[in-house]
């Protein structure tokens, strides 16, 4: 499962920096706006600390850990959805992201330009959440005006019921709510508002990057932000882009830790984002374990048994027999897979088990 998450924001708020700090990719950064201008691609692995533990339990041949892309898209402006700036492009660009996040600047320094010229993370927010809005407002009347006669004159239900779904939607917007205000109690409904692939429908996570002072804490920006979200299903993250750079740069673990340390933080800014963005996106890890390889394998959180088989190659779904689990804390305790079964701790699922965050599986299939 390939989790893509966007970056976006206004024109020097510090999206590529952070890019360059999480990514293998190496955007450009630069103090002038629009310096990227194609969307750069980078992979960085989910940081999971309990896959060095399984490796020095099991001492397999390699581990291979979970991924997730990131994409640096260019800055946005006021009109970016009418095209101002380099507009729809980036638009589109972020349409086929699975998540979104929002860096905003929360810090001074008056050697960086600000596009609208002084720092105010909630008025930067408010104009990407309005460009994102048209945009996706723009979406839903083009929606509504071709399913709008089907729905009212026709005895299609499909076509009535995404109409009233686009009418709830546009009510949102037009109010300069963001869709994913929007709940639906049907499954059925909420199955069907996902086919819109609406910007604002995307789950968000406001990234305040700030500076080295306020890397533990934040500041009065950061408090400004927080209080603008508190009505949206949205999370937020203080991160120092610059320090993280300088972090990126130190060549050893034992470096970077006590860099970390010497600032107040017990981990980096890099690795909480990228366990927010996998929370954000209602992610989950299982793990196989074996003298050739460990690895970690993504899934939904509430995937059951045969479809989480199925991440591994669409055979294991198909052919499902059942599962065989330990628990991540008991294979710690008990040291080993014979040392879980001989203890009892190996149980074996069938098709109605749901699978859990940590789990190590083992899956016997036919086809």
């Amino acid at each position: 499962m390939a989790l893509q998450c966007g970056i976006v924001g206004l024109p020097n708020v510090g999206k590529s920096t952070l890019f360059n700090c999480i990514s293998s990719g190496k955007a450009q950064s630069a103090n002038f706006p629009f310096c990227t201008i194609e969307p750069n691609i980078g992979s960085t692995i989910v940081p999971d600390e309990r896959l060095q533990v399984l490796e020095k339990l099991v001492n397999p041949q390699r581990v291979v850990p979970a991924t997730v892309e990131i994409v640096d898209i260019a800055g946005l402006v006021k009109g970016a959805s009418k095209g101002e700036g380099l507009g729809n492009q980036f638009l589109a660009n972020i349409r086929e992201t699975d998540a979104i996040i929002h860096v905003l600047r929360c810090f001074d320094d008056p050697n960086i330009v600000h596009v609208d010229g002084s720092v105010d993370p909630v008025r930067d927010k408010e104009i990407i959440d309005t460009e994102l809005q048209i945009k996706d407002l723009d979406t839903v009347e083009s929606r509504i005006s071709k399913v709008q006669k089907q729905a009212q004159t026709g005895g299609d239900k499909s076509a009535k019921r995404m109409y009233d779904i686009l009418v709830q939607y546009k009510e949102a917007l037009v109010q300069g709510k963001s869709a994913r205000s929007v709940k639906f109690d049907n499954a059925e409904d909420a199955k069907l508002s996902k086919e819109l692939f609406l910007l604002t429908n995307k789950p968000v996570l406001y990234l305040c990057n700030v500076d080295e002072a306020s890397a533990k804490d934040g500041n009065q920006y950061v408090q400004q932000v927080r209080e603008a979200i508190q009505e949206e299903d949205a999370q937020l993250l203080i991160v120092a882009a610059k320090i993280e750079s300088e972090i990126a740069e130190l060549e050893s673990f034992e470096e970077r830790q006590m860099f970390l340390n010497e600032i107040g933080l017990d981990q980096s800014g890099v690795s909480r984002l990228i366990k927010a963005a996998y929370s954000l996106l209602n992610l989950q890890t299982y793990f196989t374990a074996g003298v050739q390889e460990v690895r970690a394998w993504t899934f939904t959180k509430g995937t059951k048994a045969p479809q989480a088989a199925g991440v591994i190659h669409t055979d294991f779904e198909k052919g499902f027999i059942r599962a065989e689990v330990i628990k991540y804390d008991d294979y710690v305790k008990y040291g080993s897979e014979n040392g879980c079964k001989e203890a009892g701790k190996m149980s074996v699922e069938g098709k109605e088990y749901i699978v859990q965050d940590g789990d190590i599986m083992h899956f016997r299939f036919n086809v």
